[in-house]
């Protein structure tokens, strides 16, 4: 329904026929381009699809730069020489003879395996870190994890002054915008960070604090859970950037 109002296709995407016919266009387009490029005779063919394809990722779901990089990394199925006559006119295109291996090639060697060893490991990371990454996001940045859920959530952070024993409330919408509340209300990270950024400003006027955040998430429409530990100082908690923070609370799964 959000997309009722884009230009000539608004009304197709309410169509829930449309809605199976991306999902299965999706399904075999990531079956099927790979060999398609590799073939000569439908590489063109392919190529042109994967424009499409891309474009349509790019203005519908709005994904960010995926769209481009993957049909940037299309241009390694061609030849050389295609790439050079389309793009390099001026350009002289080297041949596999002309090409010097350099002498400190084993240092190269060791560097690049050790690139992609953390780009194998980043991604898969969070399968070493207990709980489910749908919900505690432990291991989801940098992995690669595209699409796979949304996620509604509600916050407020109770904040209890240490010398004087008083309490009250502090609603996060009070002082970001609608997207950014929104965003801190389903993120552990950024719970724990505005967390941190109360006990700041509020150390600043003189008070020593402890901050407590109170909410729950929900994961791809199911049941709301409890994620945060009500009990948990957030405000003297340390940020575990490999492994679980102890104050995240596991529930089950959420698909």
């Amino acid at each position: 329904s959000r997309r009722v109002d884009y230009p000539v296709i608004g009304g197709f995407l309410q169509q829930e026929w449309a809605h199976f016919g991306i999902i299965y266009f999706g399904i075999i387009f990531d079956l099927l381009i790979v060999p398609l490029l590799l073939f000569k005779k439908t590489r063109r063919f392919a190529f042109g699809i994967s424009i499409f394809f891309h474009l349509f990722n790019s203005i519908v779901f709005q994904v960010g730069i995926f769209p481009y990089l993957s049909l940037a990394f299309t241009l390694f199925f061609f030849e050389p020489e295609t790439i050079a006559r389309i793009f390099l006119k001026k350009k002289t295109v080297y041949t596999e003879n002309e090409i010097v291996i350099p002498q400190n090639s084993k240092l190269i060697r060791t560097v690049f395996i050790v690139y992609f060893l953390i780009q194998i490991g980043l991604p898969l990371r969070h399968w070493a870190i207990p709980g489910d990454v749908l919900l505690t996001e432990e291991g989801h940045r940098m992995s690669w994890r595209m699409m796979l859920r949304t996620k509604k959530g509600a916050i407020q952070y109770k904040v209890l002054n240490k010398k004087t024993g008083a309490l009250y409330f502090i609603n996060p919408s009070d002082s970001l915008t609608v997207k950014q509340a929104n965003a801190l209300a389903t993120k552990p990270d950024f719970i724990w960070q505005f967390a941190q950024r109360i006990k700041k400003n509020l150390q600043e006027k003189g008070e020593d604090v402890s901050v407590f955040a109170i909410g729950s998430v929900s994961t791809n429409n199911k049941p709301y859970v409890t994620l945060i530990n009500p009990d948990a100082d957030l405000a003297s908690e340390k940020w575990q950037f490999f492994w679980h923070n102890s104050w995240l609370i596991l529930p089950n799964r959420a698909d």
